[in-house]
C-alpha cells in the first residue's frame, strides 16, 4: 500500500490520540495542519480546523468519510463498514464530535481510545 497521509488538528486531544491509536497498525505520515504547509497538499486551514483530511494515492476523504477509511486501511472493517452505511448520520456525528470537543462524552472518547493505544 502507497503512502497515506492524514492532516489532522495536533492541538485536539481526541484526534492526537486517535492519530496515535491508528498508527499502531497502519503506517501512515500524519501531519498537524497548524504546522503543515497546506499549500502543497491543495489544502486549506479553514478546511482542516473543520475535519480531518486523508489523502492516498487519487483518493482525498474528509471527515466521517476519511475516518472510515481509515479504520478499514487499519483492518477495522466493521466499525468502517458501519460508518459508511450510516452515511448521513456519520457526518453529522462526526461534525457534533468536532464541534463539541470539550464535553465530556467526546472527553471520554478521547481517553478511552488514548488507554487503548
Amino acid at each position: 500500500m502507497s503512502e497515506i497521509i492524514v492532516v489532522y488538528d495536533g492541538q485536539c486531544e481526541l484526534c492526537k490520540n486517535s492519530i496515535n491509536w491508528v498508527s499502531k497498525k497502519l503506517a501512515i505520515t500524519a501531519l498537524d495542519f497548524h504546522t503543515t504547509d497546506l499549500a502543497r497538499l491543495n489544502l486549506s486551514k479553514e478546511q482542516c480546523s473543520k475535519e480531518v483530511f486523508a489523502l492516498h494515492e487519487q483518493l482525498r476523504l474528509s471527515g466521517a468519510q476519511a475516518v472510515a477509511f481509515l479504520l478499514k486501511a487499519r483492518g477495522n472493517k466493521f466499525l468502517a463498514a458501519t460508518i459508511s452505511g450510516l452515511g448521513p448520520l456519520s457526518h453529522f456525528g462526526y461534525k457534533w464530535i468536532a464541534s463539541h470537543r470539550n464535553t465530556w462524552p467526546v472527553k471520554l472518547l478521547s481517553h478511552l481510545i488514548r488507554i487503548n493505544s
